[in-house]
């Protein structure tokens, strides 16, 4: 994870692992994001640029929705699927369905519309307590797990069998639905934390215990396994790097962690990790455009906290902070000026540091403002824009600076 050697990394030690193995990338802003109390279904102009940016990303597949909901959603998820077919975006396209023929057939009949391969992501709940709360038994779970992927596989879709609450669910459950989805031909497994229950150790024991399973069953390189995750307890984007540490296929996430309660796995903070972790190559510096544009169409504010897409992630106002980073850019060692005091290169994501003035700055946030925006950073000058921040309670702004500026020309002539 050092990409430096100035950096001792005690990530590489202990029986936490060193690296992650490559992995791909799901998205499900378009829909489990959707899925969010609080957030607004963007216009399908607004759903079509967030597409051609997770093209842009890297991302590998994406979920475009739920098309057996009818009318609006089946609409946007045909002009989706013409986008990615006429603009030939490298996504594989997915739609997510319930296992019932009135949510797969408009899945087929879109397919064939459009011309385009096409996976479906069958889901059912089979947890204790959602099958007490429904009245379902194995036997009725494994009728809906047959029916649903043979109607996909008969329609010409990719079936992928999603079992809802998966880390909730008893393994004689799981194995009996998976040992059906596969003989009906299931191409992916996707294990799902449905209500963001589960903690690092408990991912790794069900992904191996899956893995396991397929390599019992002789089809571990024919069956994708994928990991979705939530994130009530906190422990989402945790939860994701540790999947794909196990040996997972893919993960599940979405952009500004959007989804059902408090969300999913971020998807962009994911990515990150990812690259850090040096297990993906990919172009990141669209990815703060991609969050942007996301947050603007969902009307999602982004917290001015939020780990490297928010506003103060690399600005600061600290004397110290802002001295070290200065330092490292008087030296000409911009590499050593964006890792001084931060994780993660700003540059990674088409970003910068920037240097502040407030009450607890010292001269050389002073000093650098001023060079920066064309002023010379004489002793006196300083002073005084010192003395102002000290008695501001917050972070001062380009036009206060400059009324200071103004205000201390003035007094000496």
């Amino acid at each position: 994870m050092s990409d430096h050697p100035i950096i001792f990394d005690w990530n590489l030690e202990g029986d936490r692992p060193a690296s992650v193995p490559p992995v791909k990338l799901h998205d499900e802003t378009l829909r489990d994001g959707l899925q969010s109390p609080s957030v607004h279904n963007p216009t399908l102009a607004q759903k079509l640029s967030i597409l051609r940016l997770l093209h842009q990303v890297g991302v590998d597949s994406a979920d475009l929705g739920l098309p057996g909901a009818g009318g609006r959603a089946n609409e946007d998820v045909h002009a989706l699927l013409c986008c990615i077919r006429d603009e030939q975006l490298a996504i594989r396209p997915t739609i997510a369905a319930r296992t019932h023929p009135s949510d797969i057939a408009p899945a087929v009949q879109l397919a064939q519309d459009v011309g385009i391969e096409l996976e479906a992501m069958v889901f059912l709940g089979c947890s204790p307590i959602r099958m007490l709360t429904e009245s379902w038994d194995e036997a009725m779970l494994e009728a809906f797990t047959r029916r649903a992927i043979r109607q996909c596989r008969e329609g010409g879709l990719a079936p992928a069998f999603v079992t809802e609450d998966t880390t909730r669910s008893r393994p004689e459950t799981l194995r009996r639905l998976f040992t059906a989805a596969i003989e009906e031909g299931a191409t992916a497994l996707v294990l799902c934390d449905t209500v963001g229950h589960v903690t690092p150790s408990g991912v790794r024991h069900l992904v191996r215990w899956t893995d396991a399973f397929l390599r019992e069953q002789g089809v571990r390189e024919q069956v994708r396994l994928d990991w979705h995750g939530h994130d009530d307890r906190g422990l989402g984007l945790v939860n994701g790097l540790a999947a794909a540490a196990a040996g997972i296929d893919q993960v599940h996430g979405t952009i500004l962690g959007i989804g059902e309660r408090v969300g999913n796995t971020s998807l962009d903070h994911l990515m990150v990790n990812l690259r850090l972790y040096e297990a993906n190559d990919r172009d990141l510096r669209p990815l703060a455009q991609l969050v942007h544009k996301v947050s603007e169409a969902c009307q999602v504010p982004i917290p001015v906290n939020y780990p490297v897409f928010g506003a103060d992630a690399f600005r600061t106002g600290t004397g110290v902070h802002a001295a070290a980073v200065l330092k490292a850019r008087e030296q000409g060692r911009e590499d050593f000026a964006e890792r001084v005091y931060s994780a993660v290169p700003p540059s990674w994501v088409g970003r910068k540091q920037e240097i502040t003035i407030g009450y607890m700055s010292g001269a050389s946030n002073v000093r650098h403002w001023l060079l920066q925006h064309g002023h010379e950073p004489s002793d006196a000058l300083i002073e005084a824009i010192l003395s102002y921040a000290k008695s501001s309670r917050q972070m001062l702004t380009d036009s206060e600076i400059e009324d200071v500026i103004a205000s201390s020309h003035n007094d000496h002539t």
